[in-house]
Order: structure tokens, then C-alpha cells, then sequence
């Protein structure tokens, strides 16, 4: 079997969709991207942050490189005054808005181009 090489700005962006991608697991996204399990786990180690988008959306510690990542206060700390607890909440929110709003746009420009596509088909 021959030895496939993949540039470095192929490989960060592989390890930065794993990590941004809610409830990724490593085994379906490197069968998503056409690698072997094992070289992205090896680009996860190289590249990778730590951090993991879970299923629920929240950002959370990678099971592949725990060590590396300082205990951070979560949300809804003891310290956490009302006042700073809305103006985390509706920051987060603003953040939400946004990135579902991007994924509109997305959505219908894939849709746009699936329409296309499927128009020059000559079955």
C-alpha cells in the first residue's frame, strides 16, 4: 500500500473539524476524511488543542490529551456575580445567534449547489 502524504494545512484543518464538530468521534471522522484512525489520532497529538466539542454543543477536554489543559472554572461558578452571569449568558447567546445564522447561510448555498448539480446529471 502506498504511502499517502498530506500537506500540513490539510492536517490542521483535519484536527480543527474534529474538535469543532459536536460529538466527533475519531474512528467516523477519519473514515469521513479518508485517513486511517491512527494518523489522525497522531495529527490530534501534534496539532490539537485539547478541547472537543461535545454532543450538546459545549466545549469540553478532548479524551486524547488531557494532560495538558489547566482546570478552568465552568460556567455558573461559586464566584459568579448575577450581573456577570448575564453578561456571560447573553454574550453566549449573541454567539449562538451567530453561528446559527452562519449555518443558514451555508445551508443554502449547499442546497443551491445540490440543485445545480443535480440539473446537469444525464442519467
Amino acid at each position: 500500500m502506498a504511502r499517502k502524504n498530506y500537506s500540513e494545512e490539510f492536517r490542521r484543518q483535519a484536527v480543527d473539524l474534529y474538535e469543532s464538530t459536536a460529538g466527533a468521534t475519531v474512528r467516523g471522522m477519519a473514515e469521513d476524511l479518508g485517513i486511517e484512525r491512527g494518523t489522525l489520532r497522531h495529527w490530534l497529538d501534534l496539532y490539537g488543542t485539547g478541547r472537543k466539542t461535545a454532543a450538546d454543543g459545549t466545549l469540553t477536554r478532548s479524551p486524547l490529551k488531557p494532560q495538558h489543559l489547566p482546570e478552568a472554572s465552568g460556567p455558573g461558578g461559586q464566584d459568579e456575580t448575577p450581573e456577570a452571569r448575564i453578561a456571560r449568558l447573553e454574550a453566549e447567546n449573541a454567539a449562538l445567534r451567530s453561528e446559527q445564522a452562519k449555518l443558514v447561510v451555508e445551508r443554502d448555498i449547499l442546497r443551491s449547489a445540490a440543485k445545480y448539480f443535480a440539473g446537469e446529471t444525464n442519467w
